[in-house]
Parts: structure tokens; sequence; C-alpha cells
């Protein structure tokens, strides 16, 4: 988990883009996405109809960042390279039985054509899907590789665009020092080039102090550079953290942050929670935090009251993420345990 992390700076290894991305672009995508339907008439909202063929085109395809505020979806890790079947089947789960609208990846599998996989379950449960090019702490070089494949199946998946709302970088790459920031921010800078046919923004995984811990070295580049922010929140490890019920000071002082600094962009919180258990790895940064089933439970019930909040925060309101699916994924965080059972009532709110 976060705070237990150093990673070596690597040097970038630039790629050709198909053209280079210009404020227009910018401009164009967030015309585009102001234009597009409202719900149910506009992808992944609740009671969309995937179609029978694949559209021609993305226009008017994605939903109104202005409508995606409150409970999103989940966080899922991929380390267990889940079979085709296996993603079908809770990716489905995440809509049917909790009305989720996204899929945000967390972790890597190296599988050949996992990507695809994903495509071919989000498609069917009708859920998009926040992609990463994940780091990893152990081959310092194998982003490129993952960078690479990720780019060649965006563009050769002809559904993949549908339901790609956004690549991301990570994960917390400032934080771990993954990339040089000014770095970070070009390779941000030529994914955009590369997926600028394909409509799909870039973005990084990060939080607020990944942002401002690096600030001095660049990082308010990065900022400048993301298509939107894709935010960390998890106030269990800050120094002031208790139970989850009084942590929405700690909570709100990030947002705030990312609402000073974020330059108008819409926000979502793709990694956010408070975790069950402590090990190595997840472990406070606060002698008073408490991490069990109730704390859990309490952190996600205090988002659910903060709704009204998370609509009319500037740039669109603020959609918020589960992390992480199951204990299986990564022990303590799971709305579900190990032995698949649901560990509290889990049934938040999409819209208020």
């Amino acid at each position: 988990m976060v705070f237990s992390r150093m990673l070596l700076p690597i040097v970038a290894h630039p790629y050709t883009a198909t053209r280079t991305v210009t404020i227009q672009d910018l401009a164009d995508r967030k015309v585009q996405s102001a234009a597009a339907g409202t719900p149910p008439d506009c992808f992944p909202a609740l009671g969309f109809t995937m179609p029978t063929a694949v559209p021609s085109s993305t226009n008017n395809w994605w939903c109104n960042y202005d409508t995606e505020y409150a409970f999103m979806g989940f966080s899922y890790e991929v380390t267990a390279c889940q079979s085709l079947t296996q993603l079908r089947k809770e990716f489905l789960d995440i809509r049917q039985t909790f009305n989720g609208r996204y899929i945000r990846l967390y972790g890597a599998c190296d599988r050949k054509g996992f990507y695809d996989d994903v495509v071919d379950a989000a498609w069917r449960a009708g859920v998009g899907v926040h992609a990463l090019i994940w780091f990893g702490w152990d081959d310092p070089n194998i982003w490129k590789t993952r960078r690479d494949v990720l780019l060649a199946a965006l563009h050769s998946n002809p559904k993949a665009k549908f339901v790609t709302r956004v690549l991301q970088f990570g994960s917390e790459p400032l934080y771990d020092w993954a990339l040089d920031p000014e770095l970070l921010a070009i390779q941000v800078k030529a994914a955009q080039a590369n997926l600028t046919s394909l409509d799909i923004p870039v973005t990084i995984s990060e939080m607020a102090y990944g942002y401002q811990s690096r600030k001095g070295d660049g990082s308010m580049s990065v900022m400048s550079a993301i298509d939107f922010i894709d935010a960390h929140m998890l106030p269990f490890f800050s120094t002031q953290a208790s139970t989850a019920s009084k942590s929405w000071p700690i909570v709100q002082n990030d947002i705030n942050w990312f609402v000073n600094n974020g330059q108008g962009k819409k926000i979502y919180l793709s990694q956010n929670g408070w975790p069950s258990v402590t090990y190595p790895g997840v472990e406070p940064n606060s002698p008073s935090a408490v991490a069990d089933v109730a704390n859990e439970r309490d952190y996600y019930a205090l988002l659910e009251q903060q709704c009204p909040y998370f609509k009319n925060v500037p740039g669109g309101g603020i959609g918020w993420f589960a992390h992480i699916y199951s204990d299986n994924q990564e022990p303590g965080y799971g709305i579900y345990g190990t032995n698949g059972a649901l560990k509290f009532p889990f049934a938040p709110k999409t819209s208020c």
C-alpha cells in the first residue's frame, strides 16, 4: 500500500506519437463531454442499453462529467491475471449488484491479450474502465512495455475506446518517484497525442501528498498536463487519523488542495478507502488510527453523507471509487471478504 514504497528514478523512453496534442484538442474533448446525453442515454449511465454493434464514433457516447459524482464503482486489482470468465462475472456483479459505472484497474497483468479481455468484460457488463500503466517496484523498465502494449490494444480493439474512460500512469508515480516529474509530464503528453484519434484522456493516479512533496521538482507540470484528476484518498494514513467517522476534515483538506490546484479539472477519488486490518505495508502513521471492519464500513457511510457536497464540487463534482473489490485482491480493503461474502452491507448512492 502507500507510504511503504520507494522506486529508483527511471529514464523516460519516448515513443512515436500520432500527432501533437493541442489546446484545441483538449477543448474539443471538453465540448464533446458537455454535449453528451444525460442518463440513461449515455455510457455508462445506469439504465443505458449497450448497442448490439460497435458505434461508428464516440460522439455523444460518454456521459457528461457533471453526472459522474457519488459512487462510481471499484478499484479492481488484476495481479492475479483473472480469466475472461472471472472478469465477466465480477464486472457484471459490480454493475448489477452495486450499480457500478466504472472499474478502475489496479496492479498489472502482463498476459498477452489481457486488456482485450478487460474490454470484452466491460462491454458485456456496460461499465467503463480507468485503465492503468503500472510502474511496479521490481523491473524499472517494464512500465515502458506495459505502456506500449496497452496503447496498441487501445488502437487495435474496436471496442476499447468505447469503454476506456481514461488512461492512467500509476500508481502514485510522483510519491514513488517512478519518473522525474518533468519526464512524467512528457509521458502524459505523448500518450495524449497517441490517443487523440480515440478521444481517450490521460492522467496519473496520485494522492495530494505526491503532488505536494514533489512540487519543487516540477509536479505541477504534471497537473497542467493531465486531462482530469484521479486522486487517492486514504485518510487512515494521515498523522491525524483516528476513526473513520472522524476523518472528514482529512478528506476535505485533500479535496480542497485538488480544487485549489487542479485548474478546474474533473476529480475522481480513484483509490479511496479505509482498511479493516493492518499488516506490513498497511500501517498507520497515527497511534489513534483504528483498522477494523466497522471503520471500513463507517468510512463509506461518511462518504454517503457527503453526497450533496460531492455533487457540487467545482469542476463537475467528485465521483468516488471503493478500494477494493475483494480482500482476495488486497487484504483488508475489500468490500467482499476472502470467503466471498460481503463484509458489511454496501449499497452506495450514485446520485442525490
